[in-house]
Order: C-alpha cells, then structure tokens, then sequence
C-alpha cells in the first residue's frame, strides 16, 4: 500500500512538473536590413526587419525552445544559445562545424532544445566563419524559475539591458582587416544600450530615453 502511495505521489509530481513546462517557439528571418544609426543608414545582418538587438527569448527553466532560422542573408550562419546547458541536446548548441554545418543562404533549419536546471539572463548570437556578425545579429534569453515567484519584492519593471558597439563599416570588412593584421577589430563608432547608442552619440533619442529610465528614481531591477 505505501508503494502504491508513493507511485501515485511521484505521478502527480511528474504531471505537475510537465502541466509547468510549455513550449516557447520563435521564428527568425535573418537576412541584410536598412538600419538607421548615428544619422546615416547602413546595411546590416539581423533578424526580422532589422531589429537591433534581435527578438528577446523569455522561458521558465524546464521550457523547451523551438527556434525557425530563416537564412535570408548572404553569409552561411549558425545562432549559438550562450550560456544554455543543452543537457542532452549538444547538437542544438550551434557552433558552426562543430555541432552543426552552417545554415547555408535560402536554407533553414529548427532548433529544439530545453531549458533544464538553470535561470538567469544569458544571450544568443550569431556562430559562423564570421564571427563579427554577432554585432547586430544576436538577443537576449531570460531565463525565470519555474514554479516559484521572486525571492525579493516585486519590481516595479523590469529592463533586460544589452550591451554592445556599432561599426559603420561593413563587418566582414572590419573581421578581414584585422585577421589580415593579427591584431583585434578596428575601433568601433559608438557603444550601444539595447542597440542603441548612448546620449554622447548624434541621432541618439532613443539611447537616451533608455538611459533616463535607468536613472529615474523609480525602483527598478536589472535582469
């Protein structure tokens, strides 16, 4: 009778478990956009229309991710989960020619893999033979507890914040020259915030209503 008790008790834990969990599925179209930064437009390799930074992935752990790549650009390309433990499911890390051949232009290719025994905020990228494309072509993942709320007082928001820099340059042009050098990339034209360049930059009105509300006196916690 206790076996029987305890069979049932770990059943409705493993339904519970799996009633908790969804499926999160995003689809990206990758190919070469008209971004407008610091006053000019520049041709850029991103996702959906140019989004900059590319589509924020928000889970609980025990999700899975289904992930549509759409290679519309004219570079092979792999998207790599920075940070993802991929328990049982190495081949969805993304790495070009190490757990994957690259996702050739006009070709696509799914990604599934679960989010299995960690939280927090971590990021994804561009992975292929160019690696500078992951200036523009790369997002945040949030990764939050399953069944369990905050372990603090409630924000009042919350702003997951990406750091990066821009090149008005062509970036494959800027990874040849400095492979060609030995050295590292040329210095970039701005520092960005959620791709954004900061309130120093022309043409920054953006840049600085995110900085505004960093600054603001509301309380806010940084994820």
């Amino acid at each position: 009778m206790a076996r029987i008790i305890l069979l049932l008790a770990c059943t409705a834990v493993i339904l519970a478990t799996i009633a908790a969990s969804s499926i999160v599925e995003h689809t990206f179209n990758v190919g070469n956009f008209p971004i407008q930064r610091l006053c000019q437009e520049y041709v850029k390799t991103a996702v959906n229309a140019g989004s900059l930074p590319g589509p924020t992935i928000e889970v609980r752990e025990g999700d899975s991710l289904v992930i549509h790549v759409f290679n519309e650009s004219p570079f092979n390309i792999t998207l790599h989960w920075h940070g993802v433990f991929q328990r049982l499911s190495g081949w969805a890390d993304g790495p070009a020619y190490v757990t994957q051949c690259p996702i050739l232009p006009g070709n696509s290719y799914t990604y599934r893999f679960a989010i299995i025994g960690q939280e927090g905020t971590l990021w994804w990228h561009a992975h292929a033979h160019i690696s500078m494309l992951r200036s523009t072509l790369h997002g945040a993942i949030i990764v939050r507890p399953k069944l369990r709320g905050y372990p603090f007082k409630i924000p009042y928001m919350e702003i997951p914040l990406v750091l990066g820099e821009w090149w008005n340059e062509n970036i494959v042009d800027v990874e040849n020259n400095f492979l060609k050098s030995g050295g590292g990339p040329s210095l970039s034209n701005a520092y960005t915030i959620n791709g954004q360049p900061g309130h120093l930059y022309p043409c920054s009105t953006d840049g600085e209503k995110i900085l505004s509300i960093i600054s603001s006196n509301l309380t806010c916690y940084v994820i």
